[in-house]
């Protein structure tokens, strides 16, 4: 697979292919319904199957802080296209240039002239250009001009419901790891290189393998059970702060991992980490003393999570499906007696 970058970027044998346009953020289950879709055109037609993808995604570019949290940033976005039959991914940078184009510009530009494209595959509410006046009627007819064929999107439904990525955001703020990974075919996984930080977790006794985010908004923030999946194949469980540690401060957002009863040099590791339960939010304390006590408090009630899902981290992960003092009032399991229904903040 191809990452092009770009319609200066395009040669002669990125031409002639089955594409469809899209954000696919997350690339859930109904992207690679729509990507198996394309693969059964491309096979009939014999040719590749392009992608066209917006860095940065429209609603960012317009919205700014306000957009949608973003479930996969572009470099896993385009592994994930990759392994779910995509040839080509074309990324188109989304700025004031692209988006003064006309629906007519845009269809002349990027999908004649740059791709040649042979058979669209889009979603019928699909529109485009700055005047928004593109949309499917509009690709219909201009396909038929050109000899192209225009087909829609077919919608996959779990459980009786659209699978969207606006329903997976919703699932993964509500602390529903289980039916999220069900819509996203896979668990939910946040990634990225370990880099050297202020150090004061070791200083209090709590180690922490830290991993900057995107400067965008965050599809999850709080502190979590979580299993890391380690560069030599392990996977360790661990409890993670997600977001801007109030109490010691951040200037950016970043993934806060302690991995437990873990002694080793993680600086420059790549980990994939996987939130399986969500335990409490994220506020600002009054101090370290108070910061401490609570992170004990969150390590124990992860141990416990873990120990009754032992053999998860072998298998299949243990994925809750509400927050861990929600589950746990209904529970005779003592993790119901910690800062249940409060939040607080992560580690450092």
């Amino acid at each position: 697979m191809q990452l092009i970058r770009g319609l200066h970027n395009l040669r002669d044998e990125h031409r002639g292919c089955v594409a469809t346009i899209g954000n696919f953020d997350g690339v859930h289950r109904g992207h690679q319904a729509i990507l198996e879709q394309c693969r059964e055109r491309a096979r009939a037609l014999g040719v590749p199957v392009t992608v066209v993808v917006f860095e940065p995604q429209p609603r960012e570019y317009f919205a700014g802080d306000q957009a949608p949290p973003r479930l996969t940033r572009l470099r896993d976005k385009v592994a994930l296209l990759d392994e779910h039959g995509a040839d080509y991914v074309l990324c188109l940078p989304f700025n004031d240039a692209l988006r003064s184009l006309t629906a007519q510009q845009f269809i002349d530009r990027v999908l004649l002239d740059g791709l040649d494209v042979k058979h669209l595959v889009v979603g019928d509410d699909f529109r485009f250009g700055c005047d928004r006046s593109g949309d499917f009627a509009l690709l219909a007819e201009v396909g038929e001009q050109h000899g192209v064929g225009v087909e829609h999107t077919r919608t996959f439904v779990l459980d009786d419901e659209r699978v969207s990525s606006t329903r997976v955001r919703t699932l993964l703020a509500s602390g529903n790891f289980a039916q999220a990974e069900r819509m996203l075919g896979r668990p939910y996984a946040l990634g990225g290189r370990v880099v050297r930080d202020q150090q004061l977790g070791r200083t209090i006794g709590v180690p922490t393998a830290n991993l900057p985010l995107l400067r965008l908004p965050l599809a999850l923030r709080g502190v979590y059970a979580v299993a890391v999946s380690l560069p030599d194949g392990r996977c360790l469980p661990g409890v993670a702060n997600v977001g801007w540690r109030p109490t010691v401060g951040s200037e950016r957002a970043v993934l806060e991992v302690h991995l437990f009863d873990f002694d080793g040099d993680l600086y420059g590791a790549r980990l994939t980490v996987f939130p399986c339960a969500r335990l409490r939010g994220e506020i600002r304390f009054d101090g370290l003393e108070p910061l401490k006590a609570q992170i004990a408090t969150d390590q124990a009630q992860a141990r416990r999570y873990f120990a009754r899902h032992a053999d998860g981290l072998n298998n299949t992960l243990p994925l809750a499906s509400a927050p861990l003092a929600r589950e746990a009032a209904t529970s005779e399991s003592s993790a119901g007696h910690t800062a249940a229904g409060r939040d607080a903040d992560g580690h450092s």
